[in-house]
């Protein structure tokens, strides 16, 4: 897997255990069991999918739109390294607890209704937390954005965001069918949470020196 989307998967994956999204799982998955008692695993997985499904599309759409708007910006190529980088920069001390950004770091109750809930309304859940849900995952998803726009093509930009979503959605699936058997897994994460936030903060700061100082592309010119 080329490093550009190997990152975006390690950030999806770094969104799902954040302390924005993992206290909010159980609320979640409650959302796919729908009105039955957990042991029918088939709808659970059938709901989970459609969930994953949404937010997927909205995030794809996004890095297309993104690798596409890079793809224009090329002759301004230093000036984009220096405002994606400085931006997934910002991300990272934001992690690190140097600054806060009150807007990335709210927390996003679902309001949708389990009543009826199927694999179609869990695709609808999915767009709906996608959009709603933006602020909480602004901070890796931003970042994913910001290298998407850096490939310079809509069918690379979608590649990115393709991993970004496998990244965060292969967890969700999981935790949905064996949800009961990861709740030491889910605790020794919460516990953890501190370290955590500074190992992904560091690994943001660090892409977005590479980015800022155009790194980023040569290291994967380097490695294409």
């Amino acid at each position: 897997m080329p490093l550009q989307y190997l990152i975006s998967f390690l950030e999806g994956i770094t969104t799902f255990i954040s302390p924005c999204l993992l206290p909010m799982l159980p609320i979640y998955i409650s959302y796919f069991l729908g009105d039955s008692s957990g042991e029918n695993i088939k709808k659970t997985m059938v709901n989970a999918l459609g969930f994953v499904a949404g937010f997927s599309l909205v995030f794809i759409l996004l890095g297309g739109f993104a690798g596409w708007l890079g793809s224009y910006l090329l002759r301004y190529q230093t000036a984009v390294n220096i405002v994606t980088g400085a931006t997934v920069i910002m991300f990272g001390l934001n992690f690190l607890g140097v600054i806060r950004l009150s807007l990335i770091n709210r927390t996003v109750r679902p309001t949708v209704s389990v009543e009826g809930f199927g694999f179609w309304r869990a695709v609808f859940f999915g767009i709906v937390f996608s959009i709603g849900w933006t602020p909480c995952v602004g901070t890796f998803l931003g970042s994913a954005l910001m290298l998407a726009s850096h490939q310079a093509s809509a069918v690379k930009g979608i590649m990115m965001l393709v991993c970004y979503s496998a990244g965060l959605g292969l967890p969700f699936l999981l935790s949905a069918v064996f949800i009961g058997k990861l709740k030491g897994t889910f605790a020794w994460i919460k516990k953890h949470f501190q370290i955590i936030n500074r190992i992904s903060g560091l690994f943001l700061l660090v892409i977005g020196i590479c980015m800022m100082t155009g790194l980023m592309g040569r290291v994967l010119a380097f490695l294409s």
